[in-house]
């Protein structure tokens, strides 16, 4: 069946810098299985399908894949299926601000010209990473205990663990060693960024290591939302601030994090550029 189909970039003013995402529109009918072989196949770090809300508050509902597993909630995917759905057409009732249905539950998502924001969900788990896990998780990172300023999981969603070091450059250098690392980790890494950088604050790095295979995504929305939530907290940054994110992969990505009305808000830019039909 031919359903209608958008391609976004998502996080970066440039063209094809940012994060794609896939996007059904017309995602009603669709099992789990099929949803699930069009994320494999796609090769998209994650793709979505929309569906008719179930929530009155809602504008619409979305399911998020990311190849073989579902995710109640990730950020990427929640700013570029907004940007697909009203560039399709639709309607919130506040043009200001629209209200996404995923597993995780509602999401607000601001509305500012190509900048979307949503509101970060509350972390489904936090605190500090047990010293066994974060040993293994440095040695898949290759760095040394002494380089590792602070830690903690920030999984909103997809798993994230945080782990804070002293520079961006420190964070670029990262070689990961996973030959030997079974199991799956999803490890985000954080340095400052040198004081004048403009935009930014930190440099970024989102790795997922799944049974011997590496992925490190361009840009993530999850993750800085989680870490920026933790990182103000533990006093090692103040709103509003931008992160950087996307070097190592060839991207320009840039994450604008501030708070209002009591909540953070993850932003930046979103673009369709491509858009058509998919055979599903």
């Amino acid at each position: 069946m031919q359903r209608r189909f958008q391609q976004v970039d998502v996080f970066s003013t440039t063209p094809y810098k940012g994060n794609p995402l896939g996007v059904v529109l017309d995602g009603e009918g669709l099992d789990a299985e099929s949803m699930r072989d069009y994320s494999l196949w796609s090769n998209l770090s994650e793709v979505t399908c929309i569906l008719p809300a179930r929530n009155e508050q809602a504008d619409y509902r979305f399911r998020i894949f990311a190849r073989d597993r579902e995710y109640p909630f990730a950020g990427h995917p929640a700013l570029g299926t907004a940007r697909a759905w009203l560039q399709a057409g639709g309607v919130p009732r506040d043009p200001r601000q629209l209200v996404a249905e995923c597993e995780a539950g509602l999401v607000p998502i601001r509305i500012d010209g190509e900048v979307l924001s949503f509101a970060s969900p509350a972390a489904t788990r936090t605190g500090v990473i047990q010293q066994r896990e974060l040993d293994e998780m440095i040695q898949i990172l290759g760095i040394g205990r002494d380089q590792v300023v602070d830690s903690q999981w920030v999984d909103n969603g997809p798993g994230w663990a945080a782990i804070l070091l002293e520079s961006s450059q420190q964070v670029l250098d990262i070689v990961p060693r996973i030959s030997h690392q079974p199991g799956r980790w999803k490890i985000g890494v954080i340095g400052a960024l040198p004081p004048g950088s403009a935009p930014g604050k930190f440099e970024v790095r989102a790795l997922s290591v799944e049974n011997g295979a590496l992925r490190e995504d361009p840009v993530t929305g999850s993750l800085n939302g989680a870490a920026a939530q933790w990182l103000i907290a533990a006093g090692h940054a103040t709103a509003p601030l931008v992160n950087r994110q996307g070097a190592k992969v060839g991207r320009d990505g840039q994450v604008h994090l501030n708070i209002a009305d009591g909540q953070l808000w993850v932003g930046g830019a979103t673009n369709v550029l491509i858009a058509g039909s998919i055979d599903l």
